[in-house]
């Protein structure tokens, strides 16, 4: 997009482009979201920017009205394979506020500098203005939704200090913590202040209609007792899981119901998911929101995959059926890689006989995935001992910014690991949205959203192949291991 066509998306109040662009008021220092409803500025007083961190960068404050650290992630940063998109994937999932910038780069095979000037280059801030934006935003979750004291917020968002913190509160909404905390909304339907006990209510924003029922569908198949489940009638259900973060544990639910905001000129101006956040350590806060989004394909643009999937003559009438279909990830993709290979009769049992168990059970979700490293030296043989091997000591990288290509080279290379698991891992633990399992036909008309075209198939019963199209439903014979 030029910048007179963002104008325009502007002027008319496109939600559909949240997330994809900011634009700031010179006139008021003020930076948006596409979709604000205040009175539209002058052109000329208008500047545009790819992220917030580089509005940001520039000077201008978050908007009091539309939020705009709210807004759903880029999509692009799903689709690219390129080293922008490999770090920003990082960035959401809080490397650099823990490994800092050289860790981000280690990661990407690339030296800080290298990293800097291509993120700065392309995107208008480096990596540690990136990760400020993103901290500023957790804690102003933090200090609307929880009663936490505000020194220990500082740190649980990843500032250094708490000046550090209380300087960037300022500078990014022109508040102080304190002024930010009594501003929380408490109507409107917006989230209510956290309980204790209860955990952190959450809005986990989307663009686009969202097809909720088809992606609970799928996580209700697929659960693992003890780790996850799903509970309600249809239409009104709940997804619980475990969580093993980088600080603690946590246990997310996640509420089937979506809700959206007085509709605008768009037809499908998007909406959120209720959301709640159980977690041993705050500090996990940015790293398990990341990974639900990923989990729920939340930062997808639906309007550029049902436009290009439309086209096909077999995919069109299922589109139109389906608008904003997803196509989900994994909250842990190496647990989701061992559950690909495994089947769930068999990830229970290794759930039973090898998983963590919680310090705090909460109802039926009682333990944590067991690590790959622990499965390493349980089984360690057959194709399930070596995918769990190479898992632990590296060899297959599925973190999110892993290089998707060297990933699927590296699971192919191991003994045993048929194509269509590699697939699936591809696709889940590794978000890729182009992607077909082996042997199916598909066009290259459907790319780069093969993955989502897969999705519809399967969700119109025209695979025949049960959840999973990608991979075999039960490879191990009445759920025993190889091993065994």
């Amino acid at each position: 997009m030029d910048e007179d066509t963002r104008y325009e998306a502007v002027r008319s109040r496109d939600a559909r482009f949240d997330g994809e662009f900011f634009f700031a008021v010179e006139t008021t220092g003020i930076y948006c979201r596409p979709s604000c409803p205040a009175v539209t500025p002058k052109r000329r007083n208008v500047r545009f920017f790819t992220t917030a961190a580089a509005a940001q960068g520039g000077g201008f404050r978050a908007c009091r009205r539309c939020r705009p650290d709210a807004v759903p992630g880029s999509a692009d940063w799903n689709v690219r394979a390129d080293v922008v998109g490999r770090a920003m994937r990082l960035i959401g999932d809080g490397i650099v506020d823990r490994e800092g910038v050289a860790g981000l780069a280690t990661r990407l095979g690339y030296s800080a500098r290298q990293v800097q000037r291509q993120l700065t280059g392309e995107l208008g801030a480096g990596p540690v203005a990136l990760a400020r934006a993103q901290r500023a935003h957790t804690a102003r979750v933090l200090l609307q939704t929880t009663g936490l004291p505000i020194t220990e917020i500082a740190f649980a968002s990843g500032f250094a200090s708490v000046r550090q913190f209380n300087d960037t509160i300022r500078a990014v909404y022109a508040a102080t913590p304190s002024e930010l905390r009594a501003a929380a909304p408490r109507d409107r339907g917006r989230a209510p202040r956290a309980v204790p006990g209860t955990g952190i209510p959450l809005r986990l924003a989307y663009r686009g209609p969202y097809q909720a029922a088809a992606v609970f569908d799928l996580l209700a198949r697929e659960s693992v007792r003890r780790v996850e489940e799903v509970s309600g009638a249809w239409g009104d259900r709940t997804y619980r899981r475990t969580l093993r973060l980088p600080y603690g544990t946590g246990i997310v639910a996640v509420a089937e119901r979506t809700r959206s905001p007085k509709a605008g000129p768009a037809a499908h101006p998007g909406g959120w998911l209720d959301a709640r956040l159980q977690l041993t350590d705050p500090r996990d806060l940015t790293t398990a929101v990341q990974r639900l989004r990923r989990l729920f394909d939340l930062d997808a643009d639906p309007y550029a995959v049902d436009e290009r999937l439309s086209a096909d003559a077999q995919l069109a009438p299922l589109v139109a059926a389906r608008p904003g279909l997803r196509s989900p990830g994994a909250a842990d993709p190496a647990e989701w890689a061992v559950r690909a290979l495994a089947g769930p009769a068999e990830s229970e049992r290794l759930v039973q006989r090898y998983g963590k168990a919680l310090d705090a059970p909460c109802g039926s979700l009682t333990q944590l995935f067991p690590e790959p490293a622990v499965l390493a030296a349980a089984e360690p043989h057959g194709t399930l001992g070596a995918l769990a091997a190479a898992l632990a000591d590296g060899t297959v990288r599925l973190d999110p910014g892993a290089d998707r290509d060297d990933a699927t080279q590296a699971l192919l290379a191991l003994p045993g690991l048929d194509p269509a698991v590699a697939a699936a891992i591809r696709v889940r633990a590794l978000g890729d949205p182009d992607v077909a399992p082996p042997g199916l036909d598909m066009p290259d008309g459907r790319r780069p959203w093969r993955s989502y075209a897969v999705r519809h198939l399967e969700a119109a019963r025209d695979l025949g192949a049960g959840p999973n199209p990608y991979a075999p439903q039960h490879p191990y014979p009445e759920g025993k291991s190889e091993q065994a």
